[in-house]
């Protein structure tokens, strides 16, 4: 009988990438009460990120549990200052994908493809992406062939795009007061 050894989880590098993450978010809270976008935490996070893939590849389900991995893909999401590095990411995220689908969340690979996409003036194809407009209404952002929309968002493991949007619209800032 062969013994089947399990991989174990790299808990220093879950910690690292969840401490990340953890940042990234209170900035991105705190800009409703606060109104001021630090775009340094971006730019250190993506910096870490890129040590941490040189060093490791891709912080996969199997090497870093299921919420480090979707805080190392929010990270890189977040990376819009630096679309190559967004580019090298989709990549190893398919590739792994490919390797071992469920060492990914599928989903990730859908929301990360839409913002190069809209980062490059492309329509996505996933509707993932939106803007507020100045009547305070969320709008997506052009979409590729809008007929076939659910069909592909259900293959990666994503919801309808009419329920996708009414929870979005819950996320809509109120109104700047003049």
């Amino acid at each position: 009988m062969a013994i089947i050894k399990k991989k174990k989880k790299n808990i220093p590098l879950a910690k690292r990438i969840n401490r990340m993450a953890k940042i990234d978010q209170k900035m991105r809270h705190n800009v409703e009460k606060t109104g001021i976008w630090n775009h340094k935490i971006d730019r250190q996070n993506t910096e870490e990120m890129k040590k941490i893939i040189k060093k490791y590849g891709w912080p996969t389900i199997n090497k870093v549990g299921k919420k480090t991995s979707f805080n190392a893909w929010l990270l890189v999401q977040h990376a819009d200052h630096d679309l190559k590095f967004q580019k090298k990411c989709l990549k190893l995220l398919k590739d792994e994908y490919n390797k071992n689908p469920k060492n990914i969340d599928k989903a990730n690979i859908a929301y990360l493809t839409d913002r190069i996409l809209v980062a490059e003036k492309k329509k996505q194809i996933f509707g993932t992406q939106f803007y507020i407009n100045k009547k305070n209404k969320l709008i997506p952002r052009p979409i590729k062939n809008k007929k076939a929309i659910n069909q592909r968002r259900k293959e990666y493991n994503l919801e309808p795009i009419e329920k996708y949007i009414m929870d979005a619209k819950k996320y809509i800032p109120p109104p700047k007061k003049s």
